[in-house]
């Protein structure tokens, strides 16, 4: 864990050392919706289905696709750790130890049951029982708070400030973050704009994946969105007809926080844990951290 210095905000360390034209961009491209690059894949989940089916037996109920990606993601961020940066303030900074994870949740699958809104922080050498772990014991407790949630109580609390006052104080919101002055208890536990992801499953809606906008407030530089599970058959070298199950997968990202090539690196070491999911069971063996 490095020290925080001058000019580091509470959710991240100041990037100082990062090539001068990632450190202009933010100047041209000011708001996260100019920045939005859009990108598609699909993703083989035969052994991650089978490593699910093992989990369950172990007794870890509701272990799925979602515990999978999640995981992969922790660890290609130990690995490429510039994916855990952000914007803010036209300047770029890192969380380094800390992976947050945003995932918008129902109470019900019903078309009338609320929404919430959930904050899971991983560590880059957790595996992918520890993602498991701190991923469903947030839901558990989320859910069993029903509307008294952190993010519940202040959603409530804004309901009541009339219109023009609310347009004020959500300027006032946006003046405080863009100085990194807003309070930890928002930017940590609360604020669904504030992390290092966020994710959807439009497979549980049973469609396929949509292309998510960045938010402007906050910090989100990624938003990943995976459907349904498919089916494919495939010729092979020998010519033989092979079966594939996939799901596609959907990326938003903001260009301004690592160049295309790193981009296309942490996306194919992405493809690679989820299609080989067993390297997840253990802790990486280094986990590298950005620079200076």
């Amino acid at each position: 864990m490095r020290k925080r210095r001058f000019g580091d905000r509470k959710d991240g360390r100041r990037v100082r050392g990062a090539d001068p034209m990632l450190k202009a961009m933010p100047y041209i491209m000011k708001r996260r919706s100019d920045a939005q690059n859009f990108f598609t894949d699909k993703l083989k989940i035969e052994k991650a289905e089978r490593l699910c089916r093992e989990k369950v037996k172990e007794g870890k109920h509701n272990f799925t696709i979602l515990h999978v990606i999640l995981a992969a993601y922790v660890r290609t961020v130990s690995q490429r750790p510039a994916l855990n940066r952000f914007i803010s303030g036209q300047k770029l900074y890192s969380r380094d130890d800390e992976i947050v994870v945003n995932m918008s949740i129902k109470r019900s699958m019903s078309i009338d049951a609320k929404d919430t809104m959930i904050k899971v922080v991983f560590n880059p050498s957790d595996t992918i029982d520890d993602v498991y772990d701190k991923f469903n014991k947030v839901v558990t407790e989320t859910l069993e708070a029903g509307e008294g949630s952190s993010f519940d109580t202040v959603a409530k609390i804004l309901t009541f400030i009339p219109g023009l006052v609310l347009r004020w104080a959500v300027s006032l919101l946006f003046f405080l973050d863009y100085f990194g002055l807003l309070p930890k208890f928002l930017t940590n536990k609360v604020s669904p704009f504030h992390g290092s992801m966020i994710i959807t499953s439009m497979g549980s809606l049973g469609i396929r994946p949509i292309h998510h906008h960045l938010y402007d407030f906050g910090n989100l530089p990624v938003f990943i969105s995976y459907g349904i599970k498919k089916t494919s058959y495939k010729l092979d070298s020998e010519g033989n007809v092979t079966k594939h199950k996939y799901v596609d997968i959907s990326v938003v990202t903001d260009e301004r926080i690592c160049d295309g090539y790193y981009y296309a690196s942490c996306f194919k070491f992405l493809r690679r844990c989820v299609e080989n999911p067993e390297v997840l069971l253990a802790p990486p063996e280094k986990v590298c951290r950005d620079i200076d």
